[in-house]
């Protein structure tokens, strides 16, 4: 039995955790809160991760360290420095190996499928925030300080995406839902459990060092097709989505501090933004979960 630090217990946090819990690994998660799944191989902490000495002392004699840590996208500027510092230190003073749950927004807008190999093209600055975060954990590798990997997946179907705010519950209630993206345009939807097992598969295997891995995805489905099926998978009656006119999100940002930073992502609903993790495929063998079971599980969780 080996012991792993998770910081955060959001939906890829949590779903670490279980997984690497139900293996008979013993789990160390941190929230500020000491939230986290419960499970007898689950350790939940109070602690501030921004705390150098403190996730060093948390995560001494563990084989990973994961950021599964998920600041409010309104402040990142302020949030994800001090934590992205403290994640350093910790993997170099503790040998741990860092591993970080990261996004696509680095990328910016793109003309085909994002795969390993595609260049970091954003421009605005919070788009480049977790890239730049990467460059720093890959210097520090290339400096002999720490060994570190990073995941990096799409919009998710069970939580924080469009199904968790705003379409998954009128569709289940049978009403019309609306959408603050385009309905017709390809995008890929990334299950939670596909990030997990993911992440802890990379921590564990030395061909992962060094590198930035895709979550193996399901194929691309628009916004209409995601919540057609997710009615049907579900039981529901036909889906019924309206998308919201932009400049209607556009003034919901005046009064929204989170409404108005997704105007800087808006590009990867207006034109296909699609993954491509057959690179993760063919080195560890993953394949993504069944996107039936993604939604199934994304319905019991609106409902609970």
């Amino acid at each position: 039995m080996s012991e792993h630090v998770i910081v955060g217990a959001g939906a890829v946090g949590s779903a670490a955790a279980l997984l690497l819990a139900e293996r008979g690994e013993h789990v160390r998660i941190i929230t500020r809160h000491g939230s986290g799944p419960e499970h007898p191989g689950v350790e939940r902490v109070a602690a501030d991760a921004t705390d150098a000495d403190r996730l060093t002392s948390l995560t001494t004699g563990a084989a990973a360290l994961y950021n599964c840590a998920s600041p409010q996208y309104h402040q990142w500027f302020t949030d994800w420095p001090p934590l992205a510092a403290a994640f350093l230190t910790a993997a170099e003073r503790t040998g741990a190996v860092l591993v970080s749950m990261s996004n696509l927004y680095g990328y910016g807008p793109v003309d085909g499928p994002i795969t390993q190999k595609t260049p970091i093209a954003a421009t605005h600055p919070k788009l480049l925030l977790r890239a730049r975060m990467w460059d720093d954990q890959l210097a520090a590798q290339r400096e002999g300080r720490i060994r570190t990997t990073e995941v990096r997946g799409s919009d998710y179907i069970e939580a924080n995406g469009l199904l968790a705010f705003g379409l998954g519950k009128p569709i289940l209630a049978g009403k019309r839902a609306y959408s603050p993206a385009p309905l017709d345009v390809p995008h890929s939807w990334t299950s939670v459990h596909d990030c997990a097992r993911t992440l802890v598969t990379v921590a564990a295997d030395e061909r992962a060092y060094g590198q930035v891995w895709m979550v193996p995805t399901n194929p691309a489905l628009t916004v209409r097709q995601l919540a057609s099926r997710f009615a049907e998978v579900n039981g529901a009656r036909a889906a019924k989505v309206t998308a919201i006119p932009y400049p209607v999100t556009w003034a919901t940002g005046l009064f929204m501090p989170m409404v108005k930073e997704l105007r800087t992502t808006r590009y990867q609903f207006t034109r296909p933004f699609v993954i491509d993790a057959s690179a993760t495929t063919e080195t560890f063998g993953l394949q993504p979960i069944p996107m039936d079971d993604a939604l199934r599980d994304a319905a019991a969780r609106l409902r609970a």
